[in-house]
């Protein structure tokens, strides 16, 4: 289970498969994904391994740029990159994808607990503005 701390969805230290995450790497993993070209290079990289310059062939960017964006990914976990030779291969990190589900899956359980309580909150104040009009309608002949 996911517990949420200060508004970020943490998992404790004992290793008992509970997320632990601070505000910076949840601003890192979800800054990374805010990028169109960023999480289509997760999708291409979730389908199998590639080298960066496979990745630059496939945008209308330089091979810089295409480096760049798989350094961001990088930076917050969400792929790494290993040597292969001369080349640099791009793999996915679906342990970070996960996490990064859990922190949304968290947030979801904790706005609809907020709703929950709001409603909650709303009902007695909608059953009094309900029975004003419920005693008149009896009133009437």
């Amino acid at each position: 289970m996911v517990a949420v701390h200060s508004g970020v969805p943490t998992r404790s230290p004992s290793g008992s498969g509970q997320l632990q995450l601070g505000d910076a790497e949840v601003d890192r993993l979800f800054r990374a994904l805010a990028d169109a070209t960023r999480r289509d290079i997760l999708v291409q990289t979730c389908n199998g391994d590639l080298s960066v310059s496979a990745l630059a062939r496939r945008y209308p960017m330089s091979l810089t740029a295409v480096q760049k964006h798989v350094a961001v990914l990088e930076s917050a976990g969400l792929v790494r990159r290993d040597r292969r030779g001369r080349e640099s291969i791009v793999k996915t990190r679906p342990d970070t994808l996960a996490t990064a589900r859990a922190v949304l899956d968290a947030l979801e359980v904790q706005w609809r607990d907020r709703l929950e309580r709001f409603g909650e909150a709303l009902a007695p104040e909608q059953q009094d503005a309900d029975q004003p009009a419920a005693d008149q309608q009896g009133a009437q002949p």
